[in-house]
């Protein structure tokens, strides 16, 4: 770059960074910055007015190391930069400049503007501009980045239309626009990997296409857009009137009009007529105000009673699920249907404000179902777990969720409205690997939570196969993968509340429906007195600190339950039967258990020694999840590089 082309501040900073390295320096200045640190600072200009961003360059490669940057050899491969209160606007011409970048997030800010043109990053992979104040139309630039596979720009103020060119983007598996005022219709995607989609809360209109992709999205994904129709929202499109057809939009001349135009005289209509029709309507209108009158006394009436009686008693049912057939041998068979029912009274009193024996939706989620509907599901048992009994419930609209009903003894210690407090803030969280909490109950002995359900089954089954299919160890991107999955949806519960997960193994990572891993029971443990748990898979995945005495979960036993299910993920081994080995052993006894080559040892290496320094005893010598997922991260890019480089020399790029 000419330095004639770079800004003037740029310059300086320069000079000033030159100088700042030697004091005593003689030799001439010959160098500028690096194209992408004049990037990264061209963007801090204008996106950074509160000084959020302290960078500051005394060697050639520091921009490496500054907060959200992430280099390979030099380049920059990831900006990430959520929530950390940005002001300002997305200068053009600025990070469009990182021709390597695979990564931008700039989530969670106060960036307002245009999105600036974005067709300069070929190798982007990941854009989240979402919960900022963009504006203006939406990004056309983003078109050319064939290569995206995840894009979120919901919660902006992005107005117009969506392109039909949407359809190009082939690898798409995530898109949100939702929270938006975009109008018009939506495009027929047919991205066969989209598996996250969100329209909602924009003024889109008309039906919505029938493709195979979109089919497979409930209406939520398009809730809040009163002029959606068609048969993915189940909601029939009228046909418009003759009158309002575009034939016939503006008014016709009367023929009064035509007349005069014509030459015709025509005597116009009389006032006395107009005073009749005036009485008339009048009258007409007077009739329907009345009869309305009397419409809403009696809906008063019959609400009141309605509430009277229901105050005397209210009748909720919940679903008792056995099978009397096992029961001898203590087991269920999983593909059973079973629908047994009974009555739980709910006593004779005043209401309170606790919302029990009602089902409660989180997070103003939208009341899909009512707690009637759920209680007729057919429901098939998915598991057993520490805390209670996981089912699948098909409704009869179709629609499938999770149902986890708690152990009535072991939940004993909560009360009802720590039930509720807890439940409410459990519910708020929301990310891509958490499986998300819809809606809680509870009534007497009963509670329970219900979760979207996921199709593919939990990490536990596929680690371990079946028991007449032994599952060989997962390959080593495969644990990558779902290591980086794991780590994501941690992280997030460490950094977006005060809650732990509690409960981290196998079993409670489930499997969405493009493989993505996905916790769930997620800050249930601490409901439960879970003393008398003798699980000894369970009980391995206690952090010591934990295990030896009566205190609660915390980040810390956290990682360290992560550290052992990342043994488990390598070596394909429950952790009841992991060796107690000090951290020196543990890659030889892992490349015991695995029968890979060589080829990828070192970053299996990589992935031994982070499992290793995660299940340290001491609590103070563990790694934050923050950190661990950067160091995730970081195999994740190296390895890629690697690959595109063996690829280049290969002839195969």
């Amino acid at each position: 770059m000419s330095p004639l082309m770079l800004p003037l501040f740029l310059l300086l900073l320069s000079y000033t960074f030159h100088f700042s390295s030697s004091s005593t320096s003689s030799a001439p200045f010959n160098s500028l910055l690096p194209s992408d640190a004049v990037s990264l600072l061209s963007f801090k200009s204008k996106a950074d007015l509160d000084n959020k961003l302290l960078y500051t360059l005394n060697e050639r490669f520091d921009y490496c190391q500054w907060r959200g940057v992430k280099c390979v050899q030099g380049r920059v491969v990831r900006f990430v930069l959520q929530g950390v209160g940005l002001r300002g606007t997305f200068p053009t011409n600025s990070l469009t400049h990182l021709d390597q970048l695979r990564i931008l997030n700039l989530r969670n800010n106060s960036l307002s503007g245009p999105i600036p043109d974005l067709s300069g990053l070929p190798n982007l992979k990941t854009l989240f501009l979402d919960h900022n104040f963009f504006s203006g139309t939406f990004p056309v630039s983003v078109l050319s980045l064939h290569r995206l596979v995840m894009l979120d720009i919901s919660r902006n103020n992005l107005t117009g239309l969506l392109p039909v060119e949407l359809t190009v983007l082939d690898r798409l598996n995530y898109l949100r626009l939702d929270s938006n005022r975009f109008n018009g219709a939506i495009p027929p995607l047919n991205q066969t990997q989209l598996q996250i989609f969100n329209v909602s809360n924009n003024n889109l209109t008309g039906p919505v296409p029938v493709t195979p992709t979109l089919k497979k999205f409930d209406v939520r994904s398009f809730l809040l857009n009163p002029s959606l129709c068609g048969e993915v929202v189940d909601k029939p499109c009228r046909s418009a009137p003759f009158f309002d057809s575009p034939a016939s939009a503006a008014s016709p001349p009367t023929l009064y009009q035509n007349a005069q135009s014509e030459g015709v005289v025509v005597t116009p209509p009389s006032r006395h007529k107009h005073k009749k029709v005036g009485v008339v309507l009048g009258f007409v209108v007077g009739t329907l105000i009345l009869i309305a009158a009397v419409l809403c006394i009696f809906a008063f009436v019959k609400k009141r009673r309605e509430e009277e009686t229901e105050a005397k008693e209210t009748k909720c049912t919940i679903e008792t699920i056995t099978n009397s057939a096992t029961a001898a041998s203590g087991t269920v068979d999983s593909s059973q249907e079973i629908k047994l029912e009974k009555e739980v009274i709910v006593p004779q009193g005043p209401k309170q404000y606790l919302k029990s024996g009602n089902l409660i939706f989180c997070s103003g989620e939208t009341e899909l179902y009512s707690l009637e509907q759920l209680m007729r599901a057919s429901a098939e048992l998915l598991g057993r777990g520490t805390i209670g009994t996981t089912y699948k419930a098909l409704m009869a609209s179709q629609l499938i969720v999770s149902v986890k009903r708690l152990d009535a003894c072991k939940t004993s210690i909560t009360s009802a409205e720590a039930f509720e407090q807890h439940m409410e803030e459990v519910g708020m969280l929301r990310h891509p690997n958490l499986v998300a909490v819809r809606a809680y109950f509870q009534a007497k002995q009963e509670r329970l939570v219900i979760y979207d359900y996921q199709p593919n089954g939990s990490l536990f089954n596929l680690i371990h196969g079946s028991r007449s299919n032994r599952a060989k160890p997962l390959h080593w991107t495969s644990c990558l993968k779902i290591a980086e999955d794991v780590a994501q949806g941690l992280a997030y519960i460490h950094q977006a509340s005060k809650l732990t997960h509690g409960n981290l193994k196998s079993s409670n990572v489930l499997l969405g429906s493009d493989f993505e891993a996905c916790l769930t029971d997620y800050s249930l443990i601490v409901l439960a007195d879970i003393s008398s748990d003798d699980d000894p898979d369970s009980a391995r995945y206690k952090a010591p600190e934990v295990r030896k005495s009566a205190r609660r979960a915390t980040p810390g036993s956290d990682v360290y339950a992560y550290g052992i299910l990342l043994l488990e993920l390598l070596t394909g081994k429950p952790p009841s039967q992991h060796p107690h080995l000090s951290p020196p052993d543990v890659p030889d006894w892992v490349r015991a258990m695995r029968e890979d080559d060589n080829e990828e040892d070192r970053w299996l290496a990589m992935l031994v020694d982070l499992a290793s320094i995660c299940s340290l005893t001491s609590p103070e010598q563990r790694p934050t999840m923050r950190q661990i997922l950067k160091m995730i991260q970081d195999i994740k890019d190296n390895a890629m590089v690697e690959n595109n480089k063996r690829d280049a020399h290969t002839g195969y790029s």
